[in-house]
């Protein structure tokens, strides 16, 4: 999920070189071509994973049990679906997969999903009987709901009282939810009759049978590619977590995040109860434009313009969303019931959907030395357009913004940031350094190659405080190590992600020469080929980055990051590059350190997050939860008591004085939507706690 991503590469004859299939024996381009697809995508995905990952793996017994193991977890995850019995049929393969992977052979798959979608037609039956007897919340019971404490059970007997327990907690939580509303409307006076504890267990049972009926469509609706893809994963997550295989569809889904780009109409889409509905529309998007879509309708049918409608109802919402997508310029109708029951057709002319809350953003705190926000909650780049934004030249700007409005210094927040694009790092870290080495790519062989910042000039040279925390991964990690290394700045806030790999894609329809055009498209293959190092020479990975200032995060004691993750590559460390620390720090680290210290002992707020942290830990660790009712309530009170208090508490923080830019400000006049949105972000800014730490850090060194 936190990838660090080098620019897509054009492969061609170079690929096949990479993939080493040069002088490997594919298929010939003959027989049924879903069998030959099979075959020559795990092939050709054996090939990449052997020579051009990072670390490859010896493909022996050992490597064959681990893709076993993941494999089963993945398959089922939850242990509601296989018996003890299936899995020892299963366990027969355990050491073999190595072999079916390099033969192209699926055997263990297809045996594997025979007995699945028994099982699942089985499972189907089971939860329709236990949901058509009403629960017993009174009894002293209780549940395992953590999946890794639990095993496959011996009988379907057995598996079926799994299933009844699994139903009634979620049972359980429902009527929980139902009379806690039920409550909260008394307290507010409302006049609606109260419903019997037997029609809320009732309700309860119903529309989890509607969910369950929904599910269990859905699953059955799951192609072979989906769950091939899945299965294939667990060979490629054994070389490390980051390296996967995309699916053709999977990879336009991934495009789209990266970018923030997507030509279609701008709403936001869930499956619920069996339809698609819409459940936002995106500000400034066609949709927006066009304004007869709203969020809640059900869009029961797409046409492409003229064209026959295609019925939606039932369909799995990635399928329903292709059909919604489209190039720029073209028009979809969708056929929408209305909220009010009435049926319209609403005609949309595709565009580009560029999600503006996905980048950077600045803000000017107030005071006699203002201080500059910005916000970046990606490293993005727009491969695929070359005028496409990307994040180094939008921080810059914002840079240049804030240095216009006299900012004495500037907080760069990268909480959950979960990285992007390399050479953004490079050129951002260049906004704040004369010139010198940002980090360290080194490959399976030969030495590290550094990347320079060779531009002399410093944009901003005054005092900068980056703003990290456990979910600041990858290319956020590169740019805060370097400017602790260079002690060009303050890091603050908690121990970010540790991933310290670098992952690049491969289409596959390139590897292959035109005579398999039949078996295409074969997807992207997503390899770990570096790992990258800090200039001091040590890498992130595993480890993180620990700011100087490190301050509570409900996050704080759980166990998280890249160390927690299955097969993630180890730390290390090479030789650390030449470079010369900033000449003239503005910050005394150590007095700053301390006097922070103090104000967040003394703080109420930080305090309260630190005893949430805390009851997170142990609600976490302790993975037993009660099936009675009186218990499960006094239980779920007293939490929300506690969130209670520190919401109070968090009513009470002064606010920031803090204004858009002048130049922001021309821009949104007029603009209705986007002006709504930069509001909502102020608003936010005001009152959080961590930017308010931040701003008393820079003021007590300025």
């Amino acid at each position: 999920m936190f990838s660090l991503k080098t620019k897509l590469v054009a492969l061609g004859t170079a690929a096949s070189v990479v993939f080493g299939v040069t002088s490997y024996k594919l298929l010939e381009p003959q027989g049924e071509v879903r069998d030959q697809k099979t075959e020559v995508l795990s092939k050709v995905l054996l090939q990449g994973l052997s020579s051009a990952h990072y670390a490859p793996e010896k493909l022996d017994d050992n490597f064959s049990k681990k893709a076993f193991k993941l494999y089963l977890e993945r398959l089922d995850y939850n242990k509601k679906f296989l018996l003890k019995s299936d899995v020892d049929q299963l366990m027969a393969y355990q050491t073999q997969l190595d072999d079916e992977f390099k033969n192209g052979s699926f055997k263990f798959f297809d045996l594997s999903m025979s007995l699945f979608q028994q099982r699942l037609n089985e499972a189907e039956s089971y939860y329709k009987e236990i949901l058509d007897k009403p629960f017993n919340f009174d009894q002293e019971e209780t549940i395992e709901v953590k999946p890794e404490k639990l095993k496959f059970a011996s009988s379907p007997a057995a598996l079926k009282e799994e299933w009844r327990k699994y139903l009634k907690y979620q049972a359980l939580i429902r009527v929980a939810d139902a009379i806690d509303s039920q409550q909260k409307a008394d307290t507010a006076g409302s006049k609606e009759p109260k419903k019997t504890p037997e029609a809320i267990e009732a309700d309860a049972r119903k529309k989890l049978k509607e969910n369950y009926d929904d599910l269990f469509k859905r699953m059955k609706q799951l192609e072979n590619e989906d769950w091939r893809s899945s299965y294939l994963n667990s060979f490629a997550n054994i070389y490390d977590p980051h390296t996967e295989y995309y699916a053709p569809k999977e990879k336009e889904d991934f495009d789209f995040e990266f970018s923030g780009r997507l030509e279609g109409i701008g709403a936001v889409l869930q499956e619920k109860d069996g339809f698609i509905k819409v459940s936002e529309i995106t500000p400034g998007s066609p949709s927006y434009l066009q304004g007869e879509l709203k969020a809640g309708d059900m869009i029961l049918k797409v046409a492409q313009g003229n064209d026959e409608p295609v019925d939606i109802q039932g369909m799995r919402i990635d399928k329903a969303v292709s059909l919604i997508r489209g190039k720029k310029g073209t028009e979809v109708r969708l056929h929408v019931k209305k909220v009010d029951g009435s049926m319209k057709i609403i005609p949309i002319i595709r565009d580009v959907v560029v999600r503006e809350e996905g980048y950077a953003k600045s803000l000017l705190i107030k005071g006699p030395k203002p201080i500059g926000y910005i916000h970046l909650p990606a490293f993005y780049a727009d491969f695929k357009n070359a005028g496409g934004r990307n994040s180094g030249k939008d921080v810059a700007a914002e840079v240049q913004k804030l240095k216009q409005e006299n900012a004495a210094g500037i907080i760069l927040d990268l909480r959950n940031n979960g990285g992007g694009s390399l050479q953004d790092v490079v050129d951002m870290v260049g906004l704040f350094i004369k010139s010198g080495p940002v980090v360290q790519v080194k490959s399976a062989n030969g030495p590290a190659a550094v990347l320079d910042d060779r531009d002399s000039q410093v944009q901003f040279g005054g005092p900068l405080v980056v703003l990290v925390n456990e979910n600041s991964a990858s290319a956020s990690e590169i740019m805060a190590a370097a400017i602790q290394d260079y002690k060009r700045g303050l890091i603050v806030g908690s121990s970010t992600y540790g991933k310290g790999t670098v992952q690049q894609f491969f289409d596959l329809d390139q590897v292959l020469p035109a005579s398999f055009d039949g078996v295409k498209p074969l997807g992207h293959l997503k390899l770990t080929t570096q790992k990258y190092y800090r200039i001091s020479g040590k890498t992130v990975q595993l480890r993180g980055v620990t700011p100087d200032v490190l301050l509570p995060d409900t996050y704080t004691y759980l166990k998280y990051g890249e160390k927690e993750q299955e097969y993630a590559l180890p730390f290390d460390e090479i030789q650390p590059a030449k470079f010369t620390a900033w000449s003239s720090p503005n910050f005394s680290i150590e007095k700053l350190k301390a006097t922070s210290k103090a104000r967040v002992d003394k703080s109420p707020t930080f305090s309260l997050i630190n005893q949430t942290a805390l009851r997170l830990k142990e609600r976490t660790e302790n993975s037993t939860r009660s099936l009675k009712l009186s218990t499960y309530l006094a239980e779920e009170r007293k939490s929300q008591e506690e969130s209670k208090k520190l919401d109070a508490v968090r009513k009470n923080i002064p606010q920031l004085d803090v204004a858009g830019l002048k130049p922001d400000v021309t821009k949104l006049a007029g603009d209705t939507a986007a002006s709504a949105r930069f509001q909502a972000f102020t608003r936010n800014a005001k009152k959080d706690l961590y930017i308010q730490e931040a701003v008393a850090i820079m003021r007590s060194g300025l």
